[in-house]
């Protein structure tokens, strides 16, 4: 096997085990994360500065500011970190990175947390098959996902295993040197291939401990700032690849990471000279053969520091720039509350406002969850499936978030008339919810569907169709009754359901009739019914939330038929 075959198969294969693996590490995530991981996340990164000191205490512990960005996209992904929380945790992760080259300057050693990838692909595979709890399964699924996508970067880093340290890389340094743009260019491609920035200014440091750059020291110095510039552009590739397959926020992260490093290279480029001088002035000793490599690290850290003292006040520009170069689009939809904010809370009519605001975009979302659930089954489209489960995975978080939310403005002095709305706004929650589940189980049976390749008949498609058409109906008049507290849109929900219960009667009978007559097989015949089944239910939770409005979202007015919670429903089972 030739060495571009080997490059080849080593970053493409690399490459799929790290998305692979990041996958992973996101799904257990959101398994196991529970309230406490994310309140304690909350906490350690509600103030930018305490945020950007946990991301430059993690990322020096574990030598790779890669990897400490992956875990942040991963947070952001799993929805325990906001985009503003995790740009200041970003930012602190490039100063944390600068520990690996003074480690190279003082003892010529590197901790690599790849030495420890296969163990944890052991031990998190222990965990999933032989963990007893839930809890145990879930934290196995993390540490096989975290194994996973570093054994990736292993292989795309072997993929060019010994690119560093070849006289035609060196070569390329050392005439890039003597221009600022081609050596950050430079420093960028070289970081891009090598899949670590530890590691190009490592190289950096023992090019200008060898003579690379001449035996000069000061300009061997300024020499080699350019390319840490390009080095720390070029780390941020990874960060891209990890949200490559993440929600619209764990994107935005990892854009505000290629942002803050590209802008931050720009403006340092500028200021090399100045770098230089200030590491002669931080620098307790001259600069010869055996200090260069010190004072490299010196300007290394100079610069990340600079960056982060000049962004860490501008992280809500940040913030709004990424939102601008990432925009939402159609099917994409933000995994946490909006438009709750806690200061509201002493001021109660202002916070159910808002609670009902972010009520009425759950609402939007179970709809979507529905809608794309039935047309993935009709169509056997995996694309709509994986959509549908994604908005079901957002209803269970905007569950939590609202209920907590509510439960806390319980607690405050509030009216009558308020203490009566609370426990139906919490229903409607919990049927929310429930309208998210019963989407999810359409899910399964169309992969069913799919898997087992049972076609629907053209009376069959055509029935799907009046189901998910008369579904649509009364999820809009539902959120058209909640966004506006329309008892007229509530009623017309009502009637609705009463068509849905005839449907539910009719379809069973010619779905029967079609069975009979051989038109469809039996395993066909009971895809069908089950769908008509979890659309019916879905309606019967769509009538306690227009039950609600119309009893003016009042404890004694709104009449619940269904008992809608957290669990399977008793004719679920």
């Amino acid at each position: 096997m030739n060495m571009i075959q080997e490059m080849i198969f080593g970053v493409a294969g690399g490459l799929g085990m790290f998305l692979f693996g990041m996958i992973q590490m996101s799904e257990g995530l959101k398994k196991a994360a529970g309230r406490k991981l994310r309140g304690i996340l909350e906490s350690m990164t509600r103030n930018r500065v305490t945020g950007c000191l946990v991301g430059a205490g993690i990322t020096a512990l574990i030598q790779s500011s890669s990897a400490a960005t992956v875990m942040v996209v991963g947070f952001v992904n799993a929805g325990l970190l906001t985009l503003k929380q995790a740009i200041s945790v970003i930012i602190g992760t490039n100063i944390g990175t600068t520990a690996t080259a003074w480690l190279v300057s003082i003892s010529g050693f590197e901790f690599k947390i790849t030495n420890y990838a296969l163990p944890a692909v052991a031990i998190g595979f222990g965990l999933q098959i032989f963990g007893k709890t839930r809890t145990a399964k879930n934290i196995g699924e993390i540490v096989l996902g975290f194994g996973i996508l570093f054994i990736g970067i292993d292989f795309m880093k072997g993929g060019f295993d010994g690119l560093e340290k070849s006289p035609r890389t060196q070569e390329v340094f050392v005439k890039a040197a003597g221009t600022p743009i081609l050596a950050l260019m430079a420093g960028l491609i070289i970081t891009t291939l090598i899949q670590s920035s530890s590691a190009a200014v490592a190289s950096i440091q023992l090019l200008a401990w060898s003579g690379a750059f001449g035996t000069n020291w000061d300009m061997a110095l300024t020499a080699s700032i350019p390319f840490i510039l390009g080095s720390n552009i070029g780390t941020t590739v990874t960060a891209q690849l990890a949200a490559f397959r993440a929600n619209l926020n764990a994107r935005r992260a990892a854009w505000a990471h290629t942002t803050f490093n590209i802008i931050g290279a720009l403006i340092c480029v500028w200021l090399i000279g100045w770098i230089a001088r200030l590491v002669r002035v931080i620098a307790p000793w001259e600069l010869t053969e055996e200090t260069i490599m010190p004072s490299i690290a010196i300007a290394h850290t100079t610069i990340k520091t600079f960056e982060a003292v000049f962004f860490l006040p501008l992280t809500g520009l940040l913030e709004k720039t990424v939102v601008r170069i990432v925009p939402e689009k159609p099917g994409d939809l933000l995994a946490r509350p909006m438009v709750l904010e806690r200061h509201l809370l002493a001021t109660p009519e202002l916070a159910v406002e808002q609670a009902r605001r972010e009520i009425v975009r759950m609402a939007q979302v179970a709809k979507r969850a529905v809608m794309r659930a039935i047309e993935g089954l009709v169509d056997d489209d995996r694309r709509k499936l994986d959509i549908a489960r994604t908005m079901e995975d957002i209803t269970d978080s905007l569950q939590y978030e609202i209920t907590s939310y509510l439960a806390a403005l319980s607690e405050r002095e509030i009216s009558g008339e308020m203490s009566a709305e609370l426990p139906v706004l919490m229903h409607t929650i919990n049927d929310l919810e429930r309208i998210g589940d019963h989407a999810e189980n359409i899910v399964e049976i169309a992969e069913r569907k799919i898997e087992q390749k049972l076609p629907f008949s053209d009376s069959a498609v055509s029935e799907a169709g009046e189901l998910r058409k008369e579904a649509e109906q009364m999820c809009d008049y539902i959120i058209g009754a909640l966004k506006n507290n329309d008892v007229e849109a509530a009623k017309s929900a009502l009637v609705c359901e009463n068509k849905f219960n005839k449907m539910q009667i009719d379809l069973r009978r010619s779905h029967v009739q079609r069975m009979t007559e051989g038109a469809c097989t039996a395993d066909t015949g009971l895809i069908f019914i089950d769908l008509v089944d979890n659309v019916e239910k879905i309606g019967d939770h769509l009538t306690n939330i227009a039950q609600a409005v119309i009893g003016g979202l009042q404890w004694d007015g709104a009449e619940f038929r269904v008992v809608a919670g957290a669990g399977k429903d008793v004719d679920d089972a």
